[in-house]
């Protein structure tokens, strides 16, 4: 955010005393505005917004009034709803920042050690990633599931993220990871959507119409249960969808925004719009993604060599839907 609004005015509530201040009177925004303006910019950039969430309403009224542009960035969306935060409907743009994608990585992208340390920067960078794996799990479990009051048994859903993380990328069977961590389905099911609520797993629907999913948990922290991952290993191909994944949900979501500005060929410019989906056949045959309306197939295999029967999960989409 530094570097793209070098010039503006910069709000930065991760400092003690900023947060105070604006927390005891959000509308002092509004009359520091009115009375110095937003800065050479011509933006008012407000960082960690999450943690005082009145002042969305702040800039709502500037926004409407006085025609100011904002960039607002928070690491909590939940601490934000939990607020009763103005959602800005229809007034603002949301970008999510992903975990570290290939393209970003060019030369320094290295498969194995983006399946064993996870794509979050200071974890993919470090040489021995498990105390900062641990701790971010445990600051995870405290902060976001404990602290906001999401599960009424803490050391059942620490049982649960272990046994997310072992059905990664499979078809999930809710009663089979009920019985792994002694709840009920309709606790295990509101835990997956704590999961896609926090950001630490996403599930894919199933197409065309069948209601079970495919989840990739921890797609940005993996597990300590499985760690010691290799894509020539013979589990190769299991490990694969959940970075893949990464890649195209990361590609979905700066296609839009990055058109403008991406150089001829890049592969953001020439990613499809679209949601994200799996494509599975009643006897099993299945395609990994599908994006869009059938518009692209993706298939994610660890194989020295990809021969025929590989494909035949492709032939059998192109036939249905050609």
């Amino acid at each position: 955010m530094r570097q793209r609004y070098p010039r503006d005015r910069r709000i930065d509530l991760l400092k003690a005393d900023e947060s105070r201040r604006y927390a005891a009177n959000p509308e002092r925004l509004r009359e520091e505005v009115e009375a110095e303006g937003p800065g050479p910019g011509g933006r008012i950039v407000i960082d960690e917004v999450q943690k005082v969430p009145a002042l969305l309403d702040e800039a709502h009224w500037l926004l409407e009034n006085r025609g100011l542009r904002f960039a607002l960035c928070g690491s909590s969306a939940r601490k934000v709803r939990r607020g009763a935060a103005n959602p800005l409907g229809g007034r603002a743009v949301r970008y999510e920042l992903h975990g570290l994608t290939a393209d970003e990585l060019a030369d320094g992208f290295d498969l194995s050690r983006m399946l064993n340390h996870g794509y979050l920067p200071r974890m993919y960078q470090a040489l021995r990633p498990a105390r900062l794996l641990d701790a971010c799990i445990a600051d995870y479990l405290k902060e976001e599931v404990a602290a906001e009051g999401l599960v009424r048994n803490l050391p059942d859903f620490s049982d649960f993220l272990h046994a997310a993380a072992l059905s990664d990328a499979e078809i999930i069977n809710f009663s089979n990871v009920a019985n792994d961590c002694a709840v009920s389905s309709h606790t295990a099911k509101a835990y997956f959507q704590i999961l896609e609520d926090t950001r630490l797993g996403r599930c894919l629907p199933r197409l065309p119409e069948a209601p079970e999913t495919a989840a990739h948990p921890g797609a940005q922290v993996p597990s300590r249960r499985r760690r010691g991952r290799e894509p020539a290993g013979p589990e190769g191909g299991r490990w694969l969808p959940a970075p893949t994944s990464t890649e195209r949900r990361s590609r979905i979501g700066c296609s839009t925004s990055s058109r403008r500005s991406a150089p001829t060929g890049s592969p953001t410019a020439r990613e499809p719009d679209g949601e994200l989906s799996c494509w599975r056949l009643a006897g099993g045959t299945q395609v990994d993604f599908v994006l869009g309306d059938m518009r692209l197939a993706v298939e994610a295999k660890a194989s020295a060599r990809i021969s025929g029967s590989r494909l035949k999960g492709l032939r059998a989409l192109a036939d249905e839907h050609p």
